[in-house]
């Protein structure tokens, strides 16, 4: 299971918005998925790396399912 629970954690850490995530190309229907834990492109885990400035261990967990 993908859980972008670290992601909030890290935006917060670092002061970065949501406003800012969409600003920095990120867009409306992605930051909806990323709230909703749905799966995402390895080119989205890239820039929100970039924007960030972080790993991809700062955004995302997997968890394995009982």
């Amino acid at each position: 299971m993908i859980d972008f629970s670290p992601l909030w954690e890290t935006m917060k850490r670092k002061g970065v918005s949501q406003y800012k995530l969409l600003k920095s190309g990120i867009d409306h229907k992605t930051l909806d998925g990323l709230k909703k834990n749905n799966n995402i492109t390895l080119l989205t885990l890239e820039k929100l790396c970039d924007i960030l400035e972080c790993t991809p261990n700062d955004i995302v967990l997997f968890r394995k399912n009982k």
